[in-house]
């Protein structure tokens, strides 16, 4: 088929015109590379602004999980040992818990504490007639109220004497009112007992009518006794007596008002 040169010409022709017309534009470099550095920016804006909220939370979340500056963390309390069981044996030392309790919302205790030996840098107290007590070992009474060691001004081996080995009988006999104000005339109170062999237990009779019974509890592998009840802040003692394990009342002291 023969091709018709005028059709072509005119074909030609109305392209020539078409381009004319609308003419093609450059593509636009700039504006997109623009478009796409401020997309870019938001992004790291958003993500800078995304970091800085974890951060901020896991702030908040450590402020959280820190105690006040001012508040005190109480230490795990552990189950307190059963009265005849040793606190804290050693080669050396041996104790045992006597008694505790709460009085006038205070915990109290009272533990016998003995060094088989004498400890490095005791010395022992002088007596009134210019002599030292004589002992191989150190007997100790640790009494506690509100978490203070009662005669803790005189240092460590307060409340503590000579003895001579395990079955010293100088240990035994005493009794004792203790406190942390006016030489345990006032406040909350612990009466101490260091018993003979047969005494098993004690009862205090207070001013208000109230009767208190302490067992006597024996340090491990000595003859060394003790019993100790609390007095409570404004009462006093009308009578402490004490008895075996027959229930036979042994003394009876009114001397403690």
């Amino acid at each position: 088929m023969t091709p018709d040169h005028g059709q072509e010409d005119w074909a030609r022709a109305a392209f020539a015109r078409s381009r004319e017309a609308y003419p093609v534009s450059q593509a636009p470099v700039h504006r997109i590379l623009t478009t796409a550095r401020a997309r870019g920016k938001r992004r790291r804006a958003a993500a800078a602004v995304a970091s800085a909220a974890c951060v901020l939370g896991l702030g908040l979340t450590v402020a959280f999980l820190k105690p006040p500056r001012d508040a005190t963390v109480e230490p795990a309390r552990r189950p307190s040992p059963v009265a005849s069981t040793p606190v804290t044996p050693t080669p050396d030392t041996v104790s045992v818990r006597v008694a505790e309790g709460t009085t006038d919302g205070h915990r109290w205790s009272v533990a016998l504490e003995f060094h088989r030996t004498l400890p490095e840098g005791y010395t022992p107290p002088k007596l009134p007639d210019g002599t030292a007590p004589q002992g191989t070992s150190l007997l100790c009474q640790r009494m506690y109220i509100g978490g203070i060691r009662i005669d803790h001004q005189g240092g460590p081996w307060a409340d503590c004497q000579p003895v001579n080995g395990t079955h010293d009988p100088r240990a035994a006999g005493e009794m004792g009112l203790w406190g942390l104000h006016d030489k345990g005339l006032s406040g909350s109170r612990l009466m101490v007992s260091n018993p003979e062999t047969n005494v098993a237990y004690g009862t205090l009779t207070l001013s208000d009518g109230t009767h208190v019974k302490a067992t006597t509890v024996t340090l491990p592998g000595t003859t060394y006794r003790a019993w100790a009840a609390p007095i409570p802040n404004g009462h006093t003692i009308t009578a402490v007596d004490q008895y075996d394990t027959h229930h036979n009342r042994l003394t009876h002291d009114t001397n403690w008002r």
